[in-house]
């Protein structure tokens, strides 16, 4: 194996592995990562991590050791055909499924896969089988209703259709992400715009139907919710869905001028489906009273995406998960200033990575 990029995630999850991966993929370049999952009660591997780089060796043909359950060290070689120059890669799209085993969640892996639409031939397909709405995870309405629309405008072409909702503990799930060959644009969200709208999205599984889970949760939302007389409920969702667990999810999203927030929250065993909902609008209502443009938990996943493009982002604070993320990114060569501004701070990238040029 050539020269390999070495990475140490001891005081990192589970996210600086999904990140190092398709950073690996993105600047085509080898790495080594040891203490994978370092910060964890149960380091290493688990099903879900292992789902990614088994996903990401096949995708790109990469040369790979510590595939395996529980391993702390794993090694990763894209094995992509350089394009325009030896530093260079592109891949090839196609059709592929992953079943990640148990209630692991899909979500995550869809969230690793989506910065490769930048370096695409063809269009991607990627079936995967596992949690659609588990916890410490987006529900799978943020990623399709949130996430997915603000990527759009600055150029990636993400969809992703369900067939069956899979919640936590038996999973069993089944998501299709669909990624289009995307050329990615300046990022610039630093600016709140007026608000625009409201949508709100509640879920429950079938088994659930009878309790009128989903609506409740909706209501609890909009009971609970400090609406400006701006921010109109421009749709409403109640979904029932098939699913082999009982569980439920609710998602808000706020529009406003310049970009897309988004607030979940997911169903428990003993929680009163309205708590669920309230929580849901406690988080927004926290978004609403600051500044930012983004929500707390897409400052983080919009960094790569950053450091592809170049750009600025103002986030509402510097999480844990910022910050390892930006370690990471700085590992990986991106200049990263950091502009405390009230409550708020400016993450900027002037100069885009190389597999962003």
């Amino acid at each position: 194996m050539t020269s390999l990029r070495e990475l140490d995630g001891s005081s990192a999850g589970g996210q600086f592995l999904r990140t190092a991966l398709a950073l690996s993929v993105l600047e085509n370049e080898s790495v080594r990562l040891e203490n994978v999952r370092g910060d964890r009660s149960t380091p290493g591997l688990r099903h879900q991590h292992l789902a990614v780089l088994e996903t990401m060796a096949e995708l790109c043909d990469a040369d790979v050791s510590g595939a395996e359950l529980g391993a702390e060290t794993v090694e990763f070689e894209p094995g992509l055909e350089s394009a325009d120059g030896p530093e260079r890669g592109t891949l090839e799209g196609g059709a592929y499924a992953v079943d990640i085993g148990t209630a692991g969640s899909a979500t995550l892996l869809c969230n690793a896969l989506l910065p490769l639409a930048t370096v695409l031939e063809s269009p991607l397909s990627v079936t995967v089988t596992g949690g659609t709405d588990v916890a410490w995870s987006p529900p799978l309405d943020y990623l399709r209703h949130v996430k997915f629309p603000l990527l759009r405008r600055f150029g990636i072409e993400a969809t992703c259709e369900v067939d069956r909702r899979g919640f936590y503990p038996d999973g069993g799930g089944e998501l299709t992400l669909r990624l289009e060959p995307s050329r990615l644009e300046r990022i610039e969200i630093v600016e709140r715009g007026p608000l625009e709208g409201l949508r709100l999205y509640s879920t429950e599984s079938e088994s659930l139907a009878d309790r009128d889970v989903a609506y409740r949760q909706a209501e609890g939302a909009l009971e609970r919710l400090d609406r400006e007389p701006s921010l109109e409920l421009a749709e409403r969702r109640e979904i029932t869905a098939d699913s082999p667990s009982p569980g439920s999810a609710l998602v808000l999203r706020i529009d406003h001028g310049t970009g897309i927030a988004g607030f979940s929250a997911l169903g428990e065993r003993g929680t009163p489906a309205e708590r669920v909902g309230e929580d849901a609008a406690d988080a927004a209502n926290r978004f609403l009273e600051g500044a930012a443009p983004v929500d707390r938990h897409m400052a983080d996943q919009l960094l790569v995406f950053l450091a592809l493009a170049g750009g600025r982002i103002r986030v509402p604070t510097v999480t844990e998960h910022v910050e390892t993320r930006c370690e990471l990114l700085e590992d990986f060569g991106a200049k990263i200033e950091l502009e405390a501004d009230g409550e708020t701070t400016i993450v900027s990238i002037p100069s885009p990575l190389r597999g962003g040029e």
